[in-house]
């Protein structure tokens, strides 16, 4: 009988099972979203049941849509929202605090005091990353200090913590596995990439007991079995990688030069690089693409926080929209004489810049601007922010400079012909776009189906990806540099913590 790989795609906004058949190909999906919760200016929270009921109930009604059981599972992925950090107690599962959010900017005072101390030197030389909120010790610090009991109870090893893969792995086990894969360890900001091993002198800084971490494993191990009240079956869980290295894995980014971005809620470009660490000086983060069979690829990634975001904004913040899809129409009636932009700052800026305090700005404006001119701002401003990225990736890596570079791109934005059109002509090079775009999941479901040697090893996997449209650029390259520099212009007026590092006119 054939066998299927169930892949749990745990995001920001949603949860998702999708199930592929042994040829990855998709045989049923289901999503759901949840709700989010915002106490105070810049925190961002979920409530753990939240996450978890909705990836159970997904997971129960792909299985149903496939027409199939849970015993013709061959194996489980997850891949997760990084970052987001939930504790809990170990003997009950009970979460001690709503999980805390990639996007929460709470620990911004923390993070900052770090710096006057001149620590973020030693974190970004063990970690590759920067001393932001953004990343999960920070969060796991305020926890332990502010949740009433919390600190004693993890000096005693009576909590728990993970990231979003770690918490449902454990309630997919009953509690009987508490582990992460070595992508998501890479950014909490607690582990060495360079020694693959928690880092004891991060945990002092920090202040984090030791007794709270999962075991690190590779991305395609046996992490653990569901347990059969659960799914109805026991099945293998045997991939795991943070969303954003899945989707560099389902693109088949496997060889150094290529690089990939995802458009979800925020936009993530991963450039792999290797076995070579390639620290930035442009605010790039260095992190690990992927362990697998023992083998370990680095990444150099550039993080955007707000992308699809923007639309949603349009849509439910000031509801000039009703559905993201009318972003394409309303972008084609736009009037291109008008030079529009929005900088989406809404939490602060991403890499390369890493400015937490800038908030969002529209310039350009007049009397005749109206929902259409505004919706290809925003569809323009992921555009402009991805050029960042890749500007900035280049500089740090001579020898990806040397490459000519075809982005692979996936999300739902991917979906997007007028605004990967305008990537394809902002970024001068061609964007590619797979027949899949469900990389995501895909990229789980990959891991999970190689461990069970029931998928090919990756340098064939690579032969086999598709392209559904190549987006070639026809802009002139003058009208580029101009609309670049109106970009990089606003953004200067935006930022609070001016960067001059950064030279966006270059």
């Amino acid at each position: 009988m054939t066998k299927y790989i169930l892949a749990i795609d745990q995001g920001t906004t949603s949860s998702r099972a999708i199930i592929f058949d042994k040829n990855l190909n998709v045989i049923s999906s289901d999503q759901k979203e949840f709700n989010q919760h915002f106490p105070n200016s810049g925190w961002v929270e979920h409530d753990p049941e939240d996450i978890w009921q909705t990836t159970l109930e997904t997971c129960h009604n792909a299985i149903t849509r496939a027409l199939i059981s849970s015993s013709d599972l061959l194996s489980i992925g997850i891949t997760n929202q990084r970052e987001t950090i939930i504790l809990w107690d170990r003997e009950t599962g009970t979460p001690v605090y709503r999980a805390i959010v990639w996007q929460d900017r709470r620990t911004a005072n923390i993070c900052q005091k770090l710096k006057s101390q001149n620590l973020e030197v030693k974190v970004k030389e063990k970690t590759g990353l920067l001393l932001d909120p953004y990343f999960s010790a920070t969060k796991i610090s305020w926890i332990l200090e502010n949740v009433s009991g919390a600190r004693l109870a993890a000096t005693q090893g009576k909590l728990a913590f993970g990231t979003v893969d770690t918490f449902l792995l454990w309630r997919l086990t009953n509690g009987a596995v508490h582990a992460t894969d070595i992508t998501n360890a890479s950014r909490t900001s607690l582990f060495n990439i360079h020694k693959k091993a928690w880092d004891d002198e991060l945990l002092s800084l920090f202040d984090i007991p030791e007794a709270l971490l999962p075991e690190v494993r590779d991305c395609n191990e046996l992490f653990g079995m569901s347990n059969p009240d659960i799914l109805g079956s026991k099945i293998p869980i045997t991939g795991i990688a943070g969303d954003q290295q899945a989707a560099a894995i389902g693109q088949a980014c496997f060889s150094p030069g290529m690089v990939k971005s995802t458009y979800g809620t925020g936009c993530f470009a991963l450039l792999n690089t290797g076995a070579n660490i390639v620290s930035s000086s442009n605010k790039m983060l260095t992190t690990i693409a992927y362990g697998i069979n023992g083998h370990v690829s680095y990444a150099l990634e550039g993080s955007i926080f707000i992308a699809g975001a923007a639309v949603q904004w349009l849509r439910d913040g000031i509801r000039i929209i009703d559905d993201a899809k009318q972003t394409f129409e309303l972008a084609e009636r736009s009037d291109k004489q008008q030079d529009i932009y929005l900088v989406p700052a809404f939490t602060g800026l991403g890499a390369p810049y890493w400015d937490p305090d800038c908030r969002g700005a529209i310039f350009g404006i007049t009397r005749d601007t109206g929902r259409e001119e505004l919706a290809r701002a925003a569809l323009e401003a992921v555009c402009y922010q991805t050029r960042d990225l890749l500007e900035a990736m280049k500089r740090d890596w001579a020898i990806g400079s040397e490459i000519e570079t075809t982005l692979r791109v996936d999300g739902g934005l991917a979906a997007n012909n007028w605004a990967m059109q305008f990537l394809a002509d902002i970024l001068m090079s061609n964007v590619d776009r797979p027949v899949n775009l469900e990389t995501t999941a895909l990229g789980a479901a990959y891991l999970s189906g190689l461990h069970m040697e029931a998928l090919p090893a990756p340098e064939e996997f690579e032969t086999r990806w598709t392209r559904e449209r190549c987006f070639k650029p026809t802009m002139s390259p003058a009208e580029c540099d101009r609309k670049y520099k109106g970009w990089s212009d606003a953004v200067q007026r935006t930022l609070i913590n001016n960067i001059t590092t950064f030279d966006c006119n270059h």
